[in-house]
């Protein structure tokens, strides 16, 4: 009898995150956290331990208190080196007072850099970057050589430094990125009455079959970065579990599997309605519905740190999203065809979409599709399980579809011709060509903590220095941003 009663409840909320929900947004049950409202069993791993009654969807459970542990830590490491509070108990935690003076109080000084007291949890802490950069001039020929292509060895020769001065200083760099960039951030996000974001997932080191995800989002046509993390901690912070219990306090740590999963090689669909029909087919074959990493072998697992499960990074991700965002700003959201992007962000932005201010939309197009393209003639065609409802078009030999998840009609067209992910696409697949030789190096396979101060870094000289064809950076063509930074002022 205890069993049954344990089975049949929901796991445990975060605070007012509850997560686990029916996710079809006409069903009535959209949102309900009412355990009456479904089926919910943990005695047979082969069937699903969560339906609802109403509509029959089958959302995979997540543990809503590993998602908040998940955020606060993501939280922690985009903040790391800014002036903000560390408190994992405060409301102010990682807002930086660059960006939040009115939580803080100057607190005086430690030698000449300002210290301050958080108005909330009274925890101080130094801005340790506020006064002059003595080593920007090395920093600066550091990034010269990294960003032409000189491997780490050759750097280290060139400026007479070890491996570990290298990282350091790397380090040391992605910090005064990170602090120049949250006041751009803040500019950007708490001003705007429309906003138009572009998220997407793809692996972190496509050769190296790590299970090490990327997400991505950013502004859907500038292609400004707002935020990035992985499913991967540097340092270990947990217990790993070999299966996903979304009762468990380890739920979100992945542990090395001892019979990994073989890969189905496939041939690729002819057609942009065929691709999209077998993602489909392909999302149902998962082991785990939401988590694009179990159904393949991790052959390189991380040698040091902790791998996280891919859905606790996405929902975290979102949770920074919504908290970053305004909350009166009328938002659209368009990502690729993946699962547990659409149940990220249909359960973190539930209240946005019950309110319709948020247009979450599915983008598939071909590579060649001219952008802005008006929609020619429009097909209307139900697929998947869940009977989705796509609106495909074709310009000559080229084809673009579109899936309104918050279920709206009659308006393809328009989605048509605004929706799309591409700048996000096109920005990681930039960082790839960049450091090639850095991300495909063997031993980096099972070493992907060295790219996370390399990640931070090109997010800053992708938003403030590079420039497009017209001249013009993703910052500049916000209006953020007058003209595009030198090195010498992004480490300044």
């Amino acid at each position: 009898m205890t069993h049954q009663k344990q089975s049949a409840t929901l796991p445990p909320a975060s605070g007012q995150w509850q997560l686990n929900h029916c996710k079809t947004v006409h069903c009535q049950n959209f949102g309900s956290r009412d355990p009456d409202d479904y089926i919910i069993q943990r005695a047979n791993p082969n069937r699903p331990a969560f339906i609802c009654k109403e509509c029959g969807a089958f959302p995979p459970l997540i543990s809503n208190q590993n998602v908040i542990a998940e955020w606060r830590y993501l939280k922690l490491q985009q903040s790391h080196g800014l002036p903000a509070c560390t408190n994992l108990d405060c409301h102010h935690l990682g807002l930086p007072v660059l960006t939040h003076r009115h939580l803080y109080h100057a607190f005086g000084y430690s030698g000449d850099r300002q210290r301050y007291r958080c108005k909330n949890c009274q925890a101080t802490f130094v801005d340790k970057w506020s006064g002059f950069n003595p080593k920007h001039q090395i920093q600066q020929k550091l990034l010269a050589l990294l960003f032409t292509g000189h491997p780490i060895r050759d750097i280290c020769r060139r400026l007479g430094m070890n491996p570990k001065t290298f990282y350091d200083q790397l380090n040391h760099i992605a910090s005064r990125c990170r602090r120049q960039l949250s006041v751009f951030d803040a500019r950007l996000l708490q001003n705007r009455s429309q906003l138009a974001l572009a998220s997407t997932l793809s692996p972190l080191q496509p050769h190296a079959a790590n299970g090490v995800y990327w997400i991505a989002s950013c502004e859907a046509h500038s292609g400004y970065v707002i935020s990035q993390h992985i499913n991967y901690h540097p340092e270990q912070t947990g217990t790993s579990e070999t299966h996903h219990d979304p009762y468990s306090p380890n739920a979100r740590f992945h542990a090395r599997q001892l019979h990994a999963a073989k890969p189905v090689v496939q041939t690729a669909p002819q057609g942009l309605l065929a691709k999209v029909d077998a993602k489909y087919r392909e999302v149902l074959s998962r082991p785990h519905l939401e988590d694009p990493s179990s159904d393949q072998n991790i052959e390189y697992f991380p040698a040091k740190g902790n791998l996280i499960r891919p859905q606790y990074a996405v929902y975290a991700h979102f949770l920074q999203l919504n908290e970053q965002v305004s909350e009166t700003s009328q938002l659209m959201l368009f990502m690729p065809q993946e699962p547990l992007l659409r149940s990220a962000c249909l359960s973190v932005f539930l209240d946005r979409i019950r309110a319709g201010t948020i247009e979450p939309v599915y983008v598939e197009e071909d590579p060649d599709w001219p952008q802005g393209n008006a929609a020619g003639r429009i097909d209307i065609v139900l697929l998947g399980w869940w009977r989705d409802r796509w609106a495909f078009t074709r310009h000559g030999e080229v084809g673009k579809g579109i899936c309104h998840l918050g279920g709206e009609k009659d308006n393809e067209a328009r989605w048509l011709q605004l929706a799309t992910h591409r700048a996000v696409d096109e920005y990681q697949q930039r960082f790839y060509q960049q450091f090639a030789q850095l991300v495909d190096e063997p031993r980096r396979k099972a070493r992907p903590g060295g790219l996370l101060p390399l990640l931070d870094i090109y997010r800053a000289w992708h938003n403030l220095c590079r420039q497009d064809r017209n001249g013009l950076t993703p910052a500049q063509q916000l209006g953020i941003m007058s003209s595009p930074f030198t090195l010498e002022q992004l480490l300044n």
